[in-house]
């Protein structure tokens, strides 16, 4: 390998890191250019300094590692750190990802890394393990708690219960907050499936809503209805949003 081959380790662990970076300095063919203790600071390091290799930690404070996975524009190779996880292990090895289990040793550390090189040669083979991988952490998991967006270089956190209705656009989502918007590259069908339908309830192809937000329901016609929100927004209702509204309501 002629070029260096540019790493950064992403581990919220202080630890981890040194330890990782002890593994990694008897190699000569490599250059640790960033080391971050957290999401946010990882999406801008990677996008700043476009590095070959990352180490990623997946249980994180504030962006867990598959939130960063999402919100990256381009893949780098990826190695994953975890701690004993039943389901990111599974996940890993569905999707032949690489990973390593802390604590891991430094025989396993090389045979990781042996791998990675060799991903370096097929970027695009590497692409579709990411993306399969992360299709796999949606479809395991339960109900969105938060939902992570990127506009630019900031990066949004909002709870799910912040969430008052979504809006189709596209192919993308309108996210609507009492005091903000935003745009996820997603389907209505996505967060369907996705939000607590406790608390979310698809009323119209094009909107789903926050049920604690519904003021009442307004018949417009004979037959047509429109739900009017807190914030005195009107919304139509579909034969199928009506009687999943009648029945939740």
């Amino acid at each position: 390998m002629k070029n260096k081959v540019k790493i950064i380790i992403i581990d919220d662990e202080s630890l981890s890191r040194e330890i990782t970076k002890e593994y990694l300095s008897i190699k000569n063919n490599i250059e640790i250019v960033a080391e971050c203790s957290n999401g946010f600071e990882a999406i801008k390091k990677i996008n700043e300094l476009k590095p070959d290799l990352i180490f990623l930690d997946i249980q994180m404070p504030k962006l867990n590692g598959f939130e960063v996975l999402e919100l990256l524009d381009d893949h780098p190779v990826i190695i994953f750190t975890t701690a004993y996880d039943n389901f990111a292990i599974k996940a890993f090895e569905v999707n032949a990802a690489d990973y390593l289990l802390k604590p891991f040793s430094e025989e396993r550390f090389n045979e990781a890394l042996q791998k990675a090189f060799a991903h370096l040669a097929d970027k695009e083979k590497q692409k579709a393990i990411i993306k399969n991988l992360i299709e796999h952490n949606y479809q395991e998991t339960n109900y969105l708690e938060r939902v992570v967006i990127k506009k630019g270089k900031k990066v949004s956190i909002i709870p799910s219960e912040q969430i008052k209705w979504l809006e189709a656009q596209d192919d993308y989502v309108m996210i609507h907050t009492e005091k903000e918007k935003y745009l996820k590259n997603k389907t209505m069908k996505y967060f369907e499936q996705h939000l607590d339908p406790n608390f979310f309830i698809r009323i119209h192809r094009s909107h789903l809503i926050s049920v604690d937000f519904i003021q009442h329901l307004e018949q417009t016609e004979k037959d047509n209805y429109n739900v009017i929100l807190k914030n005195e927004q009107q919304l139509p209702v579909s034969k199928t949003g009506l009687a999943k509204l009648k029945n939740i309501l």
